[in-house]
């Protein structure tokens, strides 16, 4: 099995991209929360006293994490714009269940986002020639409430070639809630096959999860990728 947590090498600053980007993002969320009143913590967040269920990939316990569409596509199409990188629509990779644990990949637009280790924050850019941003997310089907601890390496092939095989990194974002993601580089259009270890979450469990998720998990998918102009 592959080494999730592998050295990486050391990635370049640009602080002008990261804050313009940023920036974009904090003011469309800022512009969404004003629009919906004092009441909103936050652009398509409400707080409860007790948990939801919910399909939603996004809601946690005691959180609606449902974001506007339309706040989302403006907040990514502008941080897009601010790191050079043409807009991708969202397409669902594939999806499937493991045990009543959902897993769903998703291709989206790829923006700049900062690694944070406790001490130190690194900017990662999307490639010049970057085709989308993948973002796999984990939950439990009957409440939709988020999975996090686990790890998520993802392998990208198209017949005997092999693009991309990567592990995805832990990230949270205001409209997508915690997922893995790590931005892909594909040679054109075409067929590919995506396949997605999945490891067990590493933490302290209640009785529910006693008997789940014990051991790696692989799941497959073929998805068409046409790049955008």
């Amino acid at each position: 099995m592959p080494m999730l947590n592998r050295w990486r090498r050391p990635l370049r600053r640009s602080a002008a991209i990261a804050t313009t980007a940023l920036a974009a993002l904090l003011a469309v969320g800022c512009a969404s929360a004003a629009a919906t009143g004092s009441a909103a913590m936050k652009p398509g967040m409400t707080m409860s006293a007790t948990p939801a269920a919910s399909s939603s990939p996004s809601s946690m316990a005691g959180m609606s994490m449902a974001a506007d569409p339309a706040a989302t596509n403006a907040a990514y199409a502008a941080a897009a714009s601010a790191g050079g990188v043409n807009p991708v629509p969202t397409q669902v990779l594939g999806v499937a269940d493991w045990q009543g644990m959902k897993i769903s990949a998703e291709a989206m637009t790829a923006v700049p986002f900062l690694i944070y280790n406790g001490t130190t924050m690194q900017e990662v850019k999307p490639p010049k020639d970057v085709s989308f941003h993948l973002m796999v997310m984990l939950t439990d089907e009957q409440t939709g409430v988020v999975i996090p601890y686990a790890s998520v390496w993802a392998t990208i092939t198209e017949g005997s070639k092999t693009p991309f095989d990567e592990s995805l990194w832990p990230m949270i974002s205001r409209y997508m809630g915690p997922h893995y993601g790590n931005d892909v580089v594909l040679p054109g259009a075409g067929t590919y096959q995506l396949s997605l270890l999945v490891s067990p979450p590493v933490s302290a469990r209640h009785i529910e999860y006693q008997d789940v998720w014990l051991t790696p998990h692989r799941v497959n998918f073929t998805f068409h990728w046409k790049p955008t102009s």
